[in-house]
């Protein structure tokens, strides 16, 4: 009888890792419908540039590394890395965005460390950070739902905006995140924060078209999508619930605080779990089964110091949507997690008992 020793991601289930990173990927159909609808084809482009550049990657670190390429690509993790990223970024952002941060996921993040399963962040959202501070102008580009857009588009301007920053008719990004009433818009959150900071209260802010009664216009469907996407996940036991409960249980009970504090400074639980990215980061994010934590209590702990990170960054940070930052921030303290949620060994002793 021979044992073989592989790399995380572990799981229980006789499935191969393959079939799991395929479902995730097929998971995020609901979500990134919803952007098609609200955002436009702009995401297929960004989705395709993203696969293409994380394929071509991880093929070229392979073949210098002297692996097989065809069965490592066939593990459809690359897929995955390349599909979060896309979904993560503006619709309309410059093409060599989303190249620049697929290759950095994938080479540095990814293959720098010894491939799946030994890297120490999500390779997503390391590539979202570093892109988000190193181009902010263009990683907060966000456009308004095409029904709220003062500019109607023609059918090829999110090809031309993607690749020449220009729509067909020769409008910019600026421009066309003008709104029908002639105000620039930005995301729910961006804008919730900018008034907040501006002395309006939040339900002053939320009088703009740009919001919904939960959440944000278009962001509430987007994260209702990875929602739907997140919860076929767990039925069919590729996630495990532990972690995006905590997530959303500790961002809502924070949140939940404020609002009782001041409602007039801080928003409802509803509005921070369908605005920006949080089902996404929930769900398909902290899940990671590489770079999350591996214990049952550990996940719980895990999940919440998520929560607390993107209410704390959202609410005093300097960014309005911080899932990134406190994903990569729980990454650090998983090692930290693991040692003092690990199960006791059967028959363990403790120190100074007899």
């Amino acid at each position: 009888m021979s044992f073989r020793v592989a790399a995380s991601p572990h799981h229980h289930a006789r499935v191969q890792t393959s079939t799991l990173m395929l479902k995730v990927a097929l998971a995020t159909l609901p979500g990134i419908a919803a952007q098609l609808y609200f955002f436009g084809y702009a995401v297929l482009i960004q989705l395709a540039l993203a696969v293409v550049t994380a394929w071509s990657a991880e093929a070229l670190v392979l073949s210098l590394r002297e692996k097989t390429i065809v069965n490592r690509l066939k593990d459809h993790s690359a897929l995955v890395t390349a599909v979060l990223l896309a979904v993560a970024i503006p619709a309309y952002a410059p093409w060599w965005i989303i190249v620049l941060g697929t290759a950095f996921a994938i080479i540095i993040v990814k293959q720098l460390y010894g491939g799946l399963g030994n890297n120490l962040f999500n390779p997503a959202m390391a590539a979202y950070v570093l892109l988000l501070i190193s181009f902010p102008q263009q990683m907060t580009a966000w456009t308004p739902p095409t029904a709220l857009q003062a500019q109607e588009q023609s059918t090829f301007d999110p090809v031309c905006l993607v690749f020449t920053d220009f729509s067909c008719a020769g409008y910019s990004i600026t421009q066309l995140k003008t709104d029908v009433d002639g105000r620039t818009m930005a995301t729910p959150l961006d804008t919730l924060k900018t008034d907040l900071t501006n002395n309006k209260t939040v339900s002053e802010s939320r009088q703009q078209p740009m919001f919904a009664e939960i959440g944000g216009f278009g962001w509430n469907w987007v994260n209702l999508g990875f929602l739907l996407g997140g919860l076929w996940l767990w039925q069919q036991g590729v996630i495990q619930w532990r972690i995006p409960v905590a997530v959303l249980v500790s961002l809502g009970i924070c949140s939940s605080i404020g609002a009782m504090v001041d409602a007039d400074q801080y928003a409802s639980p509803l509005f921070h779990w369908f605005s920006g990215g949080t089902m996404l980061a929930a769900f398909f994010i902290a899940t990671d089964p590489v770079s999350a934590s591996t214990t049952a209590k550990g996940r719980l702990i895990y999940g919440a110091l998520i929560g607390l990170l993107v209410y704390l960054i959202r609410t005093f940070g300097g960014f309005p949507d911080g899932y990134a930052f406190a994903v990569m921030l729980a990454n650090v303290a998983v090692p930290l997690i693991d040692a003092y949620t690990k199960p006791r060994t059967y028959g363990h002793k403790a120190k100074g008992s007899e």
